[in-house]
């Protein structure tokens, strides 16, 4: 007597299980301690009562309000550098031979964003390669005059490290997505009398649309979250949101815990809604492109 057979969710369920359980244990249990913290739960310390005054510190205090422009500026521009500039490489890769440029793209995947940032702070601080290159050259008079790319307020050290390591990223996800299909349709559009421009505003682009999208929110997501770039190349104050949380985590006041987990929480809700204006935005210039 055979089995009655499970439906096609219980089924995908159950090869999920093992997968789901490690998210449930390890982040949504995380972020769940992570809340009651902030709300003044901690148990440890005699504290079970819930209070809102880690908020209040924490959306009154200007550091935090610095974090915030700081890190949505470093996010966005980061971000929207590396969808254009992996979505302009993909094309033109595409055109070109891929074996070897797609390799090295590849290649570029497999650095960890640690060495990334160490190597950034080596071609862009002070007494970096570009500065040394652009005394030798006559262009700088002397490295205490050049402009300051890293241990900055805006950030331009850790958007270039960000740019630098998920254009590969994006690239690679554009060209896995410009399938045979999409080839068709252009030649098809070219056949009728589409020019260049209009085949890459009407068949392409909508095309890359979706994959580049969801390649971009992770792109936006971790780089939101991130601690160690923003650690190595930017300053103390303004610190990043992901710093600034770490930092009074690991004040030995152990009070000021609630502090930490409030901007960690914080840093979610703001990732989040980030995240859904962004796709917002992409999603009306697809509309705009069709």
């Amino acid at each position: 007597m055979t089995g009655r057979r499970l439906p096609e969710p219980v089924r995908v369920a159950r090869l999920l299980s093992p997968a789901l359980v490690v998210v449930g244990v390890f982040f949504v249990g995380g972020v769940s301690q992570a809340l009651l913290q902030s709300l003044g739960r901690q148990p440890l310390l005699g504290e079970t009562n819930w209070l809102l005054g880690a908020y209040r510190t924490v959306l009154g205090d200007p550091a935090f309000g610095a974090s915030v422009w700081l890190s949505l500026r470093i996010t966005l521009i980061s971000t929207g550098l590396a969808t254009v500039l992996g979505v302009a490489v993909a094309l033109v890769v595409r055109r070109v031979a891929r074996g070897p440029i797609t390799a090295l793209l590849q290649s570029a995947l497999a650095v960890p964003h640690l060495v990334g940032a160490l190597c950034i702070g080596l071609l862009l601080s002070p007494s970096g390669l570009l500065s040394r290159l652009g005394h030798a050259v006559g262009l700088v008079p002397d490295a205490a005059v050049f402009p300051a790319l890293t241990d900055d307020a805006f950030g331009w050290g850790v958007i270039a490290e960000y740019t630098w390591k998920e254009t590969p990223f994006i690239a690679m996800v554009a060209l896995a997505a410009m399938s045979r299909q999409v080839g068709d349709l252009e030649d098809v559009a070219r056949v009728l009398g589409a020019g260049r421009l209009q085949r890459l505003r009407r068949i392409t682009l909508p095309l890359l649309a979706r994959p580049v999208a969801a390649a971009s929110v992770l792109v936006l997501a971790f780089a939101a979250a991130s601690y160690e770039v923003p650690r190595l190349l930017g300053r103390p104050f303004p610190a990043a949101l992901p710093v600034l949380a770490l930092q009074r985590f690991r004040d030995t006041d152990l009070t000021v815990r609630p502090e930490a987990m409030a901007v960690a929480t914080c840093l979610s809700v703001i990732s989040l809604l980030t995240v859904a204006a962004y796709l917002t935005l992409v999603s009306r210039l697809v509309r705009r492109t069709r």
